[in-house]
């Protein structure tokens, strides 16, 4: 089978167009024929090196949509998707022809959505509702702001976040493309500077219930500061810098309730109870599907990892 594959760690440069035997299909497993595969900024920096765990050679990507070609006579033929944070690290993962994945994992791919569109749901997703509704418990008409809603998260957290009819205030350097989902559903947008936890306190009187912060790093102290008495501050990131600083004072006086979400951790078996959940919502037309910036032919895998590296606006898609 066709597959990309990469050796060594570096820019996706590494990348390799390669021939390997098709996966075998042990008892318990099923080969899923992949068709389409998003990439992800985790995935550039697998490639790059940025996580330990990672074995080498190793098939990339964690993100998938296919059909079922081998397994349970009750699979065969079933569209799936899934998402995990160990195939692509330390099993191969979705950017090649075949996958071999546990029957526990297979889940069905809603009808209502393309390969592409599926494929660009898993990470994003399961990040956003690990954050909002198993962490910080998201209530019915709270107000939550989003740090970073333009980008892939964001946008994610925000459809959940309507969904619970809650309010969402949106923060980023430039508002999300006037034809993505996150921009018809934010009520009010800051522009990410030295002024916008102020201006977020401003307009929800006091502080958020929730702050997102699909940022961090730069943005950790101002998420802070905009979380009321008592508010949750989830952090998924840490651009520009890992180690921060805060007044710790202020910090437990506020009495701030602080999580970190680390998707990677959810393996493919373990993503798929939240998986099945985000079907019936995109089923049910509760979530609608983000912004396919970019595809590729599989052949061309390392531009797409590229594109992702240069930060493309939307999701970047490998079709197989």
């Amino acid at each position: 089978m066709k597959a990309i594959q990469f050796k060594s760690f570096g820019s996706p440069d590494v990348l390799e167009l390669v021939e390997l035997p098709r996966p075998a299909c042990p008892e318990g497993s099923a080969i899923v024929q992949v068709r389409s595969s998003s990439v992800n900024p985790s995935d550039v920096k697998n490639v790059a090196g940025s996580f330990g765990k990672t074995t080498l050679p190793r098939v990339p990507g964690r993100d998938f949509s296919g059909m079922v070609v081998e397994g349970p006579a009750s699979w065969v033929g079933a569209d799936v998707w899934g998402t995990g944070g160990d195939i692509g690290f330390t099993r191969d993962g979705s950017q090649a022809e075949f996958l071999m994945i546990p029957v526990a994992a297979l889940v069905r791919k809603p009808e209502s959505l393309s390969h592409e569109q599926a494929s660009a749901i898993g990470v994003n997703f399961i990040v956003a509702w690990l954050g909002t509704i198993d962490y910080a418990r998201l209530l019915e008409g709270e107000t939550l702001v989003i740090i970073g809603i333009g980008g892939g998260v964001g946008g994610a957290v925000a459809q959940i976040a309507k969904a619970r009819g809650c309010r969402v205030i949106g923060v980023d350097r430039a508002p999300p493309p006037a034809d993505s989902p996150a921009s018809r559903l934010i009520d009010e947008w800051l522009l990410f500077d030295d002024s916008m936890a102020k201006r977020a306190n401003e307009l929800t009187k006091g502080g958020a219930d929730v702050v997102f912060d699909a940022v961090g790093g730069i943005a950790f102290e101002p998420a802070l500061h905009m979380a009321k008495h008592r508010g949750r501050v989830v952090e998924i990131s840490a651009v520009g810098k890992r180690r921060v600083e805060f007044d710790l004072i202020d910090f437990y006086h506020n009495e701030t309730q602080l999580f970190g979400v680390d998707s990677a951790k959810l393996g493919v078996v373990e993503s798929a109870p939240i998986m099945e959940c985000l079907e019936l919502k995109f089923s049910k037309g509760v979530y609608q599907p983000p912004l396919i910036a970019q595809r590729f032919p599989l052949e061309a895998a390392r531009q797409a990892y590229q594109a992702v590296a240069s930060g493309a606006n939307g999701r970047v898609v490998v079709n197989i």
